[in-house]
């Protein structure tokens, strides 16, 4: 009997869909354009689609695994629910009050975001704990309830419980959440010490609001994606991608739907590792660019970078503190608002501009002859010919370049440029926008991008990689098989993951260690738990281990691996000594000198379980193709020439094994295409991606 597994990922312009067959190993794709308004409408197209083309048994499918960027989109565009906050007396205003330091010192008209709750929907109470977890002042019961019937009466739909250090003691806060449950039980209740039992107060407020504002939308959003599964015949395990890189169960990602909010860029930086560990690449920048935005992400020695501090919203994309503040465990990249859907216009000072403000998918751009009347950037790359009108999504959004040279006359007066100038310029400030977060980002890394590979990914990754690699002085780009729908790829791949933190202060000169070692058993415990379910499809769990801290006096944590923790954990043994060298050893590395007499202070305490999934296939062998590809030829325009010239187009399906050729030309395959410029060459790896070199 075959089994199927089904990856589907919801963008902002499509919806992808990757469906393998084990017995054959056989890979599927499709897109759909994204319904925004109801995105389960695209996915029962979607799927109906698949089931019948390949002739699926829907009893047959024994997995199906779903990231979407709908709850990022929900707090970006503040579409979430009505929440309400609980605090301690005098706090409430903590999530405007902020850290109060400014993002830009010398911008004199500086905004802030917004809070997600208004003031007149936080209420305080009394009760307060101090930082040991001891309580200085009960709970007052009775005025607690009043305070939960004011936001009732107020019309909020979820609640956010955030007290002062709830992370050592969350006696108050499950109080208050029994409260809520009993008087209103369809109040979605969110507590600050499940979501984010870490210290800082502002931070960990702002995750609980977090949580709290898209939790209600999460659970409608991802109990009617069950229903659809059941209404198709379907009754496999469900999984949700986190931003984590990793899967979990639909339950979980109910919980803490927060850990959703980058859950399909992780999933296209699972795609560009697991490609670049094919080629035997460890080093890698993987670039993903869809119809929305485009992400890119560090990979190093394989291993994609991960950050427990995430900002989402950020009112200026590359300024820190100027976002929304996360205690999440995510992977670590940046995105900016450039997709195929970014729209091109002037700014104040009459100079085109591209993005972030997108045409999605509705109406879309002026070429996809759906209602859009302004230039984007797929009109932009039809103009030049990198699109084959014929061919878009495999051929079923044709698409029109007499609608996108009409989308452009405005602008080519305003400019007094011709269509073929503006097109080009959009195409080149995306790359540059790109090219500036590149840089950017690897450079807080400590590395240089030269010495990297670009894995380039999603329907606008290969389009553009050459203009990047280019800019930033890459000189190897790799376009996987399947690279326009990479992320939905990515889902069926990635290993499921928990994580779990809390905080703790332990200083291993001079405390007992036998603490540190019930708290880091617990959170081992935790993450088990989580995980356990799973065990049917995915492999063993690997626990690791690591530990925030700094010198007493010091105002920043550094993250750093616990060291045989494992080998320790079930043992008498006192490895506080093991500790300290590894702190030290870590903060030697980072900072160069350690400080005298210096005593050491662990912060937080991090526990991370990951199981790798047990995969019935593997990708199989290349066919044998030995004819030479039917090389059709467009006009196409490059940068470096000039002009228009006559490019060879080729059909990736058709290339055979032993492909190799000097650009410029274009490949095409159903969900992407892949440009070449005049300085590049490209070759067929035996692994079915297509390597491309760039002269140096």
């Amino acid at each position: 009997m075959s089994h199927w597994s089904i990856g589907i990922d919801i963008g902002g312009t499509f919806t992808d869909f990757v469906a393998i067959e084990s017995k054959m190993s056989r890979i599927y794709e499709l897109k759909i354009l994204t319904t925004h308004s109801d995105p389960m409408i695209g996915v029962i197209k979607g799927l109906e689609e698949l089931i019948q083309s390949q002739t699926i048994n829907p009893q047959d499918i024994s997995r199906v695994v779903h990231a979407s960027t709908l709850f990022t989109n929900a707090l970006i565009e503040r579409t979430g629910c009505v929440t309400g906050l609980i605090t301690n007396q005098g706090f409430k205003d903590i999530i405007e009050m902020g850290n109060e330091r400014k993002y830009d010192l010398y911008d004199l008209a500086i905004s802030r975001n917004k809070p997600i709750i208004l003031r007149s929907h936080r209420v305080e109470v009394s009760g307060r704990i101090n930082a040991k977890g001891e309580e200085l002042v009960p709970l007052n019961l009775d005025e607690s309830m009043l305070a939960i019937k004011k936001l009732s009466d107020l019309g909020v739909q979820s609640i956010a419980i955030c007290l002062l250090h709830s992370y050592c003691n969350p006696s108050h806060e499950k109080q208050l959440a029994e409260l809520i449950v009993k008087t209103y039980p369809s109040i979605v209740v969110t507590l600050s010490s499940e979501v984010s039992p870490i210290i800082r107060e502002y931070e960990r407020t702002s995750t609980a609001v977090t949580n709290a504002y898209i939790k209600p939308l999460a659970n409608s959003y991802l109990g009617s994606f069950e229903k659809v599964l059941n209404s198709l015949g379907i009754q496999s395990q469900t999984l949700m991608m986190l931003s984590n890189g990793g899967l979990n169960r639909l339950q979980e990602a109910k919980n803490n739907p927060i850990a959703l909010l980058e859950s399909g860029p992780a999933a296209g930086v699972t795609s560009a590792a697991y490609f670049g560990k094919e080629e035997n690449f460890q080093q890698l920048l993987a670039f993903d660019m869809g119809g929305t935005t485009a992400k890119l992400c560090l990979i190093e020695n394989g291993q994609a970078a991960i950050t427990h501090a995430f900002e989402a919203a950020r009112l200026k994309r590359f300024v820190p503190g100027s976002g929304i503040p996360l205690h999440i465990t995510t992977v670590d990249l940046i995105e900016i608002g450039a997709g195929g859907g970014s729209i091109a216009e002037l700014d104040a000072l009459a100079l085109l501009t591209v993005g972030p403000k997108s045409a999605g998918s509705e109406p879309g751009p002026a070429s996809y002859g759906l209602g859009g009347l302004l230039p984007t950037v797929t009109d932009a790359n039809l103009i030049l010919g990198y699109l084959n009108p014929l061919f878009f999504a495999g051929g079923k959004l044709p698409l029109s370049r007499e609608l996108a040279l009409q989308s452009t006359t405005h602008l080519c007066e305003a400019l007094a440029i011709r269509a073929t100038q503006l097109a080009l310029g959009i195409h080149d400030i995306v790359a540059e926008n790109m090219a500036t977060a590149a840089r950017l980002h690897v450079a807080e890394h400590g590395h240089d991008p030269k010495s990297f590979v670009l894995v380039a990914t999603g329907g606008g990754g290969p389009l553009h990689a050459y203009s990047i690699a280019k800019k930033i002085g890459v000189t190897k780009i790799l376009c996987p098989s399947n690279a326009g729908v990479a992320s939905a790829f990515g889902l069926l791949i990635a290993p499921a993951r928990a994580d779990r933190s809390k905080t703790i202060s332990f200083r291993p000169q001079v405390d007992d260690i036998k603490q540190f070692k019930i708290t880091l058993s617990d959170l081992e415990n935790e993450v088990r738990h989580t995980l356990i379910s799973l065990s049917e499809t995915f492999s063993p769990i690997e626990i690791t281990y690591q530990a925030e801290a700094r010198f007493v006096g010091q105002g920043f944590n550094l993250l750093f691996d616990l060291n045989h923790t494992k080998t320790y954990l079930n043992t008498n043994k006192n490895y506080s000594d093991d500790i300290q060298k590894t702190f030290l050893s870590a903060y030697l590395k980072k900072f160069g000198r350690i400080p005298p007499n210096g005593v050491i202070e662990l912060v937080n305490l991090r526990v991370h379980g990951i199981s790798k999934p047990i995969m019935p296939w593997i990708r199989s062998p290349l066919p044998e193709i030995k004819k030479s590809p039917i090389e059709l030829n467009r006009p196409v325009y490059f940068k470096e020439l000039n002009a228009f010239v006559d490019t060879p187009i080729f059909n990736r399906g058709q290339l055979p094994n032993n492909f190799k050729k000097q650009g410029p030309l274009l490949i095409e395959d159903s969900s992407t295409t892949i440009v070449v410029g005049p300085t590049a060459s490209i070759e067929k790896t035996n692994n079915d991606n297509l390597l491309m070199l760039i002269n140096a």
